[in-house]
């Protein structure tokens, strides 16, 4: 895997982080107001609109069925449940203790990372991720009665299914196109979630119109962007900038629920980008 290849799937993980951490919250608006399982429905539905487009506009629609089916059967089941655990968990827990949770999730990609993609993780790329995630803890803190609960565990499990997708898709890139993976993905959660959505299913508010197109939007163009990353970085390099999630969040907070961070938030901020900053000139001393 070259420099040059790692670097564009840092960039592609940044623009995917921005993407859902809009979407984790817009998540978090309608989780208040429908089930966690129909949360992953929207999130799916809504989004298929613009897929087909997509996938249309790409010209790849013959090419669309011509995958890798048991991986792509298993990044739709995981996706469900991804979206359905982490609805239900941001029910019960604010979005800087979910996050906290989450971030586990790039730990558990470069384990996984060794022995199902055969990669080989630096010495220095598990130091920025110890790194980062201390960041995490010092700049969130998380509360131990928060996170000894149903919603913390659906959270853990969220970034269960996540790591485990985000290896599969890095499997099916070898072979299958982007657009087949978003494609695949978005058909699979939509369908899956709404067939266990369906006996409980809540009638949509009109004034939530809006926000379900912000929940299809910004979830589509992620899923394109970590699509690409995951593409083209190596999995243990791009994953610790999710850890940029955090400076989303604390934006998030302010603009939408005028909350600031604190100093604590602030000296893990920044221990956060140091860590990212270090993973970057790194590679871009390495050959490319």
């Amino acid at each position: 895997m070259s420099s040059t290849n790692n670097r564009r799937g840092i960039l592609a993980m940044l623009g995917a982080v921005s993407f859902f951490a809009w979407m984790d919250a817009v998540m978090k608006l309608l989780a208040a107001h429908y089930p966690a399982v129909q949360v992953a429905a929207l999130r799916g539905l809504a989004g298929l609109p613009l897929v087909c487009l997509y996938v249309w506009w790409r010209g790849e629609a013959g090419r669309v069925l011509q995958v890798r089916w048991p991986l792509h059967l298993l990044r739709g089941g995981l996706g469900v449940a991804m979206l359905t655990l982490f609805a239900h968990g941001l029910q019960t827990l604010p979005m800087a203790a979910a996050y906290t949770l989450f971030f586990i999730a790039p730990i558990l990609i470069t384990l996984l990372s060794v022995p199902v993609l055969h990669e080989r993780v630096r010495p220095a790329h598990w130091l920025a991720i110890g790194v980062g995630m201390a960041g995490v803890l010092v700049a969130l803190r998380p509360d131990g009665d928060a996170l000894m609960s149903w919603g913390a565990l659906s959270v853990l499990a969220a970034a269960g299914c996540y790591a485990v997708s985000a290896i599969a898709g890095r499997l099916l890139t070898r072979t299958d196109s982007s657009a087949s993976l978003v494609f695949w993905m978005t058909v699979l959660v939509a369908t899956g979630a709404t067939a266990l959505a369906a006996d409980g299913w809540v009638p949509l508010r009109a004034e939530h119109g809006w926000t379900i197109v912000a929940l299809a939007v910004t979830g589509f163009i992620g899923q394109l962007c970590i699509t690409e990353a995951f593409r083209h970085g190596q999995a243990a390099v791009v994953a610790p900038f999710e850890y940029a999630a955090l400076a989303w969040a604390v934006a998030l907070d302010w603009l939408l629920w005028r909350a600031l961070p604190d100093g604590a938030t602030l000296a893990g901020a920044a221990i956060i980008v140091a860590s990212g900053l270090y993973l970057v000139r790194l590679e871009r001393r390495a050959p490319a």
